[in-house]
């Protein structure tokens, strides 16, 4: 099975929202190489564009003034925070679920 299956199945199997370091340790993959995750997210979310499962992502936070990074244009961890400047920001988490649960 390819990484990218794997990651799929584990965040279909997932009870709840997974950050990328979460799916790294499923993986086996250590820290370093949890960057490439967010690569086989964006195309996992394409892929599953046909299919009858979406991939649900809960956005970052910034964990000083409580802003949220609704219009993220990638799927990564934004570094700082636009209101207070803040580098206490929370990772996204991912899900996926079948359509018609939602």
């Amino acid at each position: 099975m390819s990484r990218r299956e794997r990651i799929i199945e584990i965040l279909s199997s997932a009870r709840e929202p997974l950050d990328v370091s979460q799916i790294a340790a499923a993986l086996g993959l250590s820290a370093s190489e949890a960057g490439a995750i967010y690569e086989d997210l964006e195309h996992i979310a394409r892929s599953l564009r046909r299919s009858d499962k979406v991939l649900l992502m809960i956005p970052p936070a910034c964990r000083s003034c409580g802003y949220v990074f609704r219009d993220l244009r990638r799927l990564r961890r934004p570094s700082k925070c636009p209101r207070c400047r803040g580098e206490r920001i929370s990772s996204p988490r991912f899900i996926i679920k079948h359509r018609n649960e939602l």
